[in-house]
């Protein structure tokens, strides 16, 4: 019996890169894209929960110096996209159907009219209780960190930045209204070289992710789906670091 598959995704290159590296074993019936989500928005949420001081020091590091590191790691991003088979070519036009919102009643109708067995997640906002209780699908999702030590942004740093290599990895989870706290399905460690820093973690993640999300699915099919228990009690939720924490991770620890 044929599974329907939907890929639920938000902008950027890890979502062509899910799809692509997916789409030759598995028929993704359509693609709902979410816009990205407002600036504005995403401030004053960040200015309320973590306070001036810091959000301002995250804003610095983000817009001074990650677009230096970036540029800096063009050659290896390069690399690492070639060992992983990273494919960036745009998402087939016919299959896209675009939403301003995975919370929003377009994206509720579409996913009900659809009607998936599957929904694969991808670097969507979170996704309401109301969502993922309008039809009887399974959603999986790809966080990239080890969850729930490190639930939110940027796990592979974090694990790297607290000198926990053993958590410095990527998760395959199902999908719940929390942040990152579904039920792990399956998880891989990434092993950074001297070469890695901040803008080239989450692409050896999406790299192992994506082989992990095909495992995933595969359990599915076979009617084998189960969640694992986690390894740990502990669970942390994780933000973007200022500027002067990342100097001096860098500077005292080497953590790049």
């Amino acid at each position: 019996m044929n599974k329907k598959i939907v890929l639920l995704a938000g902008l950027g290159d890890s979502t062509t890169f899910m799809y692509n590296g997916l789409k030759d074993e598995f028929n993704i019936s359509n693609v709902i894209i979410e816009a990205s989500s407002s600036r504005k928005k995403l401030l004053k949420r960040r200015l309320k929960r973590l306070g001036l001081v810091t959000v301002f020091g995250q804003l610095l590091f983000q817009v001074l110096y990650v677009p230096l590191l970036r540029k800096l790691s063009l050659k290896r991003i390069h690399d690492i996209k070639n060992s992983y088979h990273l494919d960036g070519t745009a998402v087939d036009n016919e299959k896209v159907i675009r939403v301003t919102s995975v919370n929003s009643d377009l994206c509720l109708q579409t996913l009900k009219q659809l009607n998936p067995d599957v929904i694969i997640v991808n670097g969507t906002g979170i996704i309401s209780k109301k969502v993922l209780n309008s039809i009887d699908a399974t959603f999986i999702n790809t966080h990239a960190g080890i969850t729930p030590n490190y639930r939110g942004v940027h796990g592979g740093y974090w694990a790297l930045a607290n000198d926990d290599k053993a958590n410095c990895g990527v998760t395959v989870h199902l999908v719940d209204p929390g942040i990152d706290t579904g039920g792990i399905l399956y998880q891989a460690l990434i092993e950074p070289t001297k070469q890695d820093n901040f803008t080239t973690y989450t692409y050896l993640q999406i790299g192992e992710g994506i082989q992990l999300m095909k495992k995933a699915i595969n359990s599915y099919l076979d009617g084998n789906l189960k969640t694992q228990e986690s390894t740990t009690n502990k669970s942390a939720l994780w933000y973007h670091p200022t500027l002067w924490y990342y100097l001096s991770k860098r500077l005292f620890k080497g953590v790049k």
